[in-house]
């Protein structure tokens, strides 16, 4: 008689159906016993398997240890046969037979019973051997990543840094947020990882980090998304989603203007709420008419509670819930390039949180108190923002920082970073670290050689100007493209903020508009309003002008002048929410802009329109204020008068004059010299009383060049202009 047999697997029941019930194993294979019976008789024998979900693949072996035969069989759910069977191995010459099943046979191996059927006479011995063991997942990535394999196999691999774990679990509604029914497997580098075929897109999961007596849970470092700072992971399938603009053209580098704004308080439905991406999707057509090229959004990465400037996120690769989360934000992206419009986020490598913070001594390793794996263990860790500098000299938390900078553009097809504070990230407590300079020229090089035309601006206020910011890493630079300009913002506030005319000073002005970096105008952004200079004890610049008459004649005037020069001069221009229709006050992430000063002041946003537009050359007669050169001509410190040109290639519908008046004093029959003979046109009078009407309506005519020297320019003509005005004149 052949009595029942028990080969015990990892997770898996393996059975005679002649076997009473049967306890879990945890072997990962085992030798079957050997028979033998009656002679030439044949029979098939059945083992019962029980794979999990986290099995990505199944061999079973069978050796004839006699001198016969013995055939393999095996079946999803049912008993095989002779007959009917789902795999068979049945060599005529050999007694070794083997099957194996995973997500490239077919049929491919799924979740739950499998039966294995042995065919062999009874007079053989036999042993059988099953491998089912959990492996580290072969596929590539990091974090929670669906599959779907061509021949069916719908699942998820998970795949964590933990370098000190002992082991690591994942936890989530698949399992019923067992903490140990689905183990990651050692890749030997510090990664776990493994293939769930029953986990799928939009469940909620944790990892479960066992070091010594510490059983941490944790979320996913990559995860997309999460409920909230201290909920749960999503399992996002961003191959599911579909982008309907990828080719519609967007704007080149020297035809951004760029538009800053804070998502939860842009335009949210409820005033006492936080604004989303759908808000921000409503508004695109106004922005679109406004004439804005890019769209700059403060940062948009999960951060604690639902108001916050942004620049305190604890987790990295998440997208802010309260804001609609990762599809939402795709969304916006999607619809701003069907406008033509490029999105741009602010980003954090300098420091992250410091509260709920999940990469806080992520694996229960630390040193001296301070944060583990991703974080300096010393005093580089420390900034103004916590003690919570990434490790730049460790090649894991390199690689995060990388990627996260290529997850924004590749994966969520966003077309440019802006870098908070990169001074932070090249500085530490005893001075420069070569470190995070050499990770910034990794991640540059690294969007250069994928993605060149995505532009990365980086903000390095200390100790500026700094050329070497971008400069290319071959010439030993950082690479960005772009860098906010502290020498525009700081000497043009203090030219319209002060009360006085005697004491602003054109020298000033003149070097703020002609400063470039590296001879390149776009290798600096321009402004005078940004989330920094309209907070942290700053405000509006109308409001800096007349605090608390920020809708008064010099407030209107002054501040407009300002702008006037932010969208001249070489640099990318950028504005800061609101400016457009003179929001006051200061910056708040609970003060949403006040929509209603769009009705109040429609002149002032008819006039950034109108600038904007001249800015962009959309009407084909001011392409020089998207060009290279500049030549500040025309510099008058006692009567507070400035005048420069600027010029691509030169000729009519390119060379551009613009004349800036910063005394409350209007001028008539006054000289200033001009780069070509003809007729000069007035493309913009920012005293013209359609803009408001508190303004003089000076008139600034158009003028026919005559051939009078002045100014070292080979022709000159006699100008008018009102007082605080900015007039722009091309051919």
């Amino acid at each position: 008689m052949i009595k029942g047999a028990l080969l015990l697997g990892l997770g898996i029941i393996w059975a005679l159906p002649y076997a009473g019930a049967a306890p879990q194993g945890g072997a990962t294979s085992t030798t079957g016993p050997a028979y033998s019976a009656i002679p030439e008789r044949w029979v098939m024998l059945q083992f019962v398997a029980n794979v999990p979900s986290h099995t990505d693949q199944l061999t079973v072996t069978v050796t004839d240890l006699g001198h016969g035969a013995v055939d393999l069989y095996l079946r999803k759910d049912l008993p095989p046969s002779t007959s009917d069977w789902d795999f068979r191995s049945a060599s005529s010459d050999t007694g070794n037979e083997s099957i194996t099943v995973n997500s490239l046979t077919d049929p491919i191996l799924s979740t739950g019973i499998w039966k294995i059927g042995v065919y062999v006479p009874l007079s053989n011995p036999f042993s059988l051997n099953i491998d089912a063991s959990p492996r580290p997942s072969q596929r590539p990535g990091m974090g929670a990543i669906p599959f779907h394999d061509d021949l069916g196999t719908d699942g998820v691999t998970f795949r964590v840094w933990a370098p000190n774990g002992d082991s690591v679990n994942v936890a989530g509604e698949f399992n019923s947020w067992s903490s140990n029914a689905t183990p990651l497997q050692s890749e030997s580098n510090g990664k776990f990882s493994v293939d769930v075929r029953d986990a799928q897109a939009d469940q909620k999961y944790r990892f479960v980090i066992s070091n010594g007596t510490q059983v941490l849970w944790k979320n996913d470092p990559h995860a997309s998304e999460l409920t909230n700072s201290v909920g749960d992971s999503n399992i996002i399938d961003h191959e599911a989603h579909t982008w309907d603009n990828d080719g519609v053209p967007l704007p080149a580098w020297n035809d951004l203007v760029i538009y800053e704004m804070h998502v939860g308080m842009f335009d949210p439905d409820n005033p006492l709420g936080v604004g989303n991406f759908s808000d921000v999707i409503s508004r695109l057509p106004y922005l679109a008419d406004l004439g804005v090229s890019a769209l700059e959004l403060m940062p948009i990465a999960e951060f604690p509670g639902d108001r916050s400037w942004g620049y305190n996120y604890s987790h990295p690769y998440a997208v802010e819930t309260a804001y609609g989360g990762v599809d939402g934000l795709k969304a916006l992206v999607d619809q701003a390039h069907a406008q033509g419009i490029a999105v741009l986020l602010d980003v954090l490598y300098n420091h992250w949180g410091p509260t709920d913070l999940d990469l806080w001594r992520f694996d229960g390793w630390s040193q001296g108190g301070w944060g583990g794996i991703y974080f300096y263990q010393d005093d580089r860790a420390i900034t103004p923002w916590g003690d919570t500098k990434p490790d730049y000299g460790r090649a894991e938390v390199r690689t995060y920082i990388r990627d996260n900078a290529l997850y924004w553009l590749q994966q969520l097809h966003v077309d440019g970073l802006r870098w908070d504070s990169t001074s932070t990230m090249r500085l530490g407590p005893s001075g420069d670290l070569p470190e995070g300079w050499s990770l910034m020229q990794w991640c540059n090089d690294s969007v250069d050689g994928s993605q060149n035309w995505k532009i990365q601006i980086a903000e390095d206020m200390y100790d500026a100007p700094n050329h070497w910011i971008t400069k290319t890493t071959g010439a030993g630079g950082a690479g960005f493209d772009s860098q906010w300009d502290a020498l525009f913002v700081h000497p043009i506030r203090a030219a319209v903020v002060d009360p006085n005319d005697n004491n602003r000073n054109m020298f000033d002005v003149r070097d703020a508009i002609g400063h470039y970096y590296n001879g390149q105008a776009f290798q600096r952004v321009i402004y005078t309003e940004s989330h920094d200079e309209v907070a942290n004890g700053r405000s509006r610049v109308p409001e800096e002008i007349w605090p608390g008459n920020a809708d008064s004649y010099y407030s209107k005037k002054r501040s407009t002048l300002a702008s006037a020069l932010v969208l001249t001069s070489p640099g990318i221009p950028m504005i800061f929410m609101g400016q457009e229709f003179l929001e006051d006050g200061y910056f708040s992430d609970d003060d949403p802009l006040d929509w209603n000063k769009l009705t109040l002041f429609p002149g002032i946003h008819a006039m950034y329109r109108d600038m904007i537009g001249l800015r962009r050359n959309l009407g084909g007669n001011t392409r020089g204020l998207q060009g290279n050169n500049t030549n500040i001509h025309h510099v008058n410190n006692g009567d507070k008068v400035i005048a420069f040109h600027r010029w691509d290639q030169g000729g009519a519908g390119d060379d551009v004059i613009v004349i800036a008046n910063f005394k409350n004093q209007a001028w008539t029959n006054y000289r200033i010299g001009l780069p070509s003979p003809g007729l000069w046109q007035v493309r913009l009078n920012s005293d013209w009383v359609g803009y408001d009407s508190s303004f003089g309506n000076h008139a600034s005519p158009d003028l026919l060049a005559e051939q009078v020297p002045h100014d070292g320019m080979p022709y000159s003509a006699s100008f008018s202009f009102g007082p605080y005005t900015a007039v722009i004149l091309s051919q």
